[in-house]
């Protein structure tokens, strides 16, 4: 599975690395306790409807960009900083990647899990 972001007609490759956080402790743990994520990599959040939800960097050693999805579409997305970032957006799905992997993503913007 590998994460694609679809932008005016073209397609690029977030990740190729995608690991799903589907129960309740995997997305209360998060990325918190590790040293680092590969360059190609991405956590991924499902939650059943649309609404509000929050990240923490509390025991992340490391920055992260983060996007809100509804559907497939781009929301909000956010830089959070190792340690002390917070972000807040409104979503069905978050997506979280190393820092910079989502430079070129804008709100508005198509992405989705591909096979």
């Amino acid at each position: 599975m590998r994460l694609v972001h679809r932008q005016n007609g073209d397609q690029t490759t977030l990740a190729s690395n995608v690991e799903t956080a589907d129960s309740f402790l995997s997305q209360a743990r998060g990325l918190m306790f590790r040293r680092s994520v590969p360059d190609d990599y991405a956590l991924v959040f499902r939650f059943d409807d649309a609404d509000r939800h929050s990240l923490h960097m509390v025991f992340v050693p490391f920055d992260i960009d983060a996007l809100w999805l509804i559907g497939d579409e781009v929301k909000q997305k956010k830089r959070l900083s190792a340690w002390t970032g917070i972000g807040f957006g409104m979503a069905d799905t978050i997506i979280e990647l190393p820092a910079g992997a989502a430079d070129d993503v804008e709100p508005g913007d198509l992405v989705e899990l591909a096979e």
